[in-house]
């Protein structure tokens, strides 16, 4: 992804988070982390409480976005599909907010992470 679409991309999130346009904040916005080291990313939103079900993304460059992690506060279980547990380690235990964990971080986690958040869905 070139610098120009990323800086785009960084303003119009910023910006809809300073307007108060976007309910699902994510902090930090910009992240830079030492090969090694380990990374929190939170999530919080102004929805009601029964948007209890939060998943987190990333997206490589030049790759379409891809699911990490599942949570809800309903029974504090996670779905992680195919990634690591112990690499991704999410917290979600009230509705309002969670966090998402990336151990040793490495090059190749270079990502854009997103969050986002949905009610919950009784088939």
């Amino acid at each position: 992804m070139n610098l120009k679409l990323m800086l785009l991309k960084f303003l119009i999130c910023f910006l809809c988070s300073v307007a108060g346009i976007s309910d699902v904040s994510q902090v930090p916005s910009v992240l830079m982390a030492v090969k090694g080291s380990d990374v929190q990313l939170n999530c919080t939103h102004k929805k009601d409480f029964s948007f209890n079900q939060m998943y987190w993304y990333r997206q490589r460059p030049g790759q379409t976005m891809t699911l990490i992690v599942f949570t809800t506060s309903l029974n504090n279980k996670h779905d992680y599909g195919d990634s690591d547990p112990n690499k991704f380690p999410a917290i979600k235990t009230v509705p309002e907010s969670g966090s998402l964990t990336v151990n040793n971080v490495e090059s190749d986690d270079s990502a854009v992470y997103f969050c986002s958040v949905s009610k919950h869905t009784v088939l």
